[in-house]
């Protein structure tokens, strides 16, 4: 399974409403339930209306579409990096899943993964 670097900073928010979230812009993952709006996007994009703000994190993407019926993947790369006690935050869209770590993890969990045997480009 290959991994993908994803170059620049990101944050974590969590935001009053998303009339000032750039939809366009190259990532933005927004979350909402009954009781919060979520938004991750690059640090440079945050909007002015974030509530609270955590960063700088870095991203990894699992290369390539998964397939709905595989299992286990987001689980096994959580674990591996849990047992090397790298926290993650992560998001998943309709094609892969995204993975964040904070700033100062981020070189490690990518040797991490490499070493069981992960591609990391």
């Amino acid at each position: 399974m290959e991994i993908k670097r994803i170059s620049g900073d990101f944050a974590v928010c969590q935001v009053s409403d998303y009339s000032q979230v750039d939809l366009e812009a190259e990532y933005c993952f927004i979350g909402k339930t009954d009781e919060e709006k979520s938004l991750v996007c690059l640090t440079k994009d945050v909007p002015g209306n974030a509530v609270k703000c955590d960063s700088p994190w870095k991203a990894f993407r699992i290369q390539g579409v998964l397939d709905f019926s595989l299992v286990g993947v987001l689980s096994k790369i959580s674990a591996l990096l849990a047992d090397n006690g790298i926290g993650i935050f992560a998001v998943s869209t309709y094609n892969t899943d995204y993975i964040l770590t904070k700033k100062e993890n981020y070189e490690r969990a990518l040797e991490t993964l490499a070493q069981a045997g992960y591609g990391v480009g």
